[in-house]
């Protein structure tokens, strides 16, 4: 039976052989002071430059004790201490932070993308919680930012947002979709898995795993943004959109689309409507029909081959619309053109 994100946090952190006593060194840096609300020491990167990405769980339960674990760390540990109530995706419970003077609580499936240079405490309270954060070092997420996967793009913009908010927020947080927590939940379940059973080959995976949170952030979660920036979110998706559709037009379907991108059929014929002045149906039309007439001109394909050619099975359909368009006959076209 597979083990969710809960548990392997939970377990992780309290079952190590290797428990740490309560006045180590070690597992005071992973908790306090520089995690505590009384001090504003901005967090600095807590393992080598050869580590570039790192897990911290804590499992915070009753009567005031706080369990935890960082992955992966030679040789591997548990620390657990007390703490007192009121002194990053939130695996389970409700988790409050203070980022730049600012109260925020996030919810269980919430995520926040955080500056490490950004001032933020915690709130450690009377009541259950299982909190993953995950620290990425400068070189790590530039090198997935560079990724040229299909959402370049939209990889970059969040890179780009949390710069250019960097004298506003310095932070972004995520709220899931519907399916969105269930998916992410698993990649980071992975991820956690892969960082615990650390080996050689595992910054290759861990990259990929990484990736892939950003692609689910990008797709199965909304988060706040000016205006402004909104905007170029808007305008990023739909080149991620509308460069696919050019690239698959001839047997794109709009159920294909929303599998893909994660969004609802309304949110397409929005987005499109907005950029290109067309619905999704009339926009791949205008693609098929221009590609059509590309063809009659510089090809000796029949008309038949050509309709089939750009996703039109029925070549009286097709006869019917291009004629509608250019008041003739795909033949009539070819000869006056």
């Amino acid at each position: 039976m597979s083990m969710n994100l809960k548990s392997l946090c939970e377990r992780i952190s309290r079952s190590d052989p290797n428990m740490l006593p309560e006045d180590s060194s070690l597992g005071q840096r992973i908790m306090c002071p520089e995690y505590s609300l009384s001090y504003e020491d901005i967090k600095t990167y807590p393992l080598s430059k050869n580590n570039r990405l790192f897990a911290l769980c804590w499992v915070i339960g009753a009567n005031h004790r706080l369990y935890s674990t960082m992955k992966p760390f030679r040789p591997s540990f548990c620390y657990s201490c007390s703490f007192l109530p009121g002194d990053r995706y939130i695996v389970s419970g409700r988790f409050r932070q203070r980022i730049l003077g600012r109260d925020i609580t996030f919810e269980q499936g919430d995520l926040c993308l955080i500056d490490k240079n950004c001032l933020h405490q915690d709130y450690l309270e009377d009541q259950n919680a299982v909190i993953l954060f995950l620290g990425i070092s400068n070189e790590f997420f530039e090198d997935i930012m560079k990724n040229h996967g299909a959402s370049d793009r939209i990889l970059s913009f969040l890179q780009c947002a949390l710069l250019k908010q960097k004298n506003l927020l310095q932070y972004l947080h995520f709220k899931p979709q519907t399916a969105g927590t269930a998916k992410l939940e698993e990649c980071l379940c992975s991820l956690l898995k892969e960082l615990t059973s650390y080996d050689d080959f595992s910054p290759v995976i861990c990259r990929g795993l990484l990736m892939r949170v950003f692609c689910i952030l990008s797709t199965d979660y909304d988060f706040s943004l000016s205006g402004k920036l909104r905007r170029e979110m808007n305008w990023l998706v739909c080149e991620e959109i509308t460069s696919y559709i050019e690239a698959h037009f001839k047997d794109i379907t709009i159920r294909e689309l929303c599998e893909r991108f994660h969004f609802q059929e309304d949110y397409f014929n929005r987005l499109l409507k907005q950029k290109t002045g067309m619905t999704y149906t009339g926009y791949v039309q205008n693609l098929r029909l221009a590609e059509a007439e590309r063809l009659l001109l510089q090809t000796s394909l029949s008309i038949e081959q050509i309709a089939g050619e750009v996703g039109y099975q029925n070549k009286g359909y097709f006869y019917r619309i291009f004629s509608r368009r250019h008041n003739m006959t795909p033949a009539k076209f070819r000869k006056e053109h």
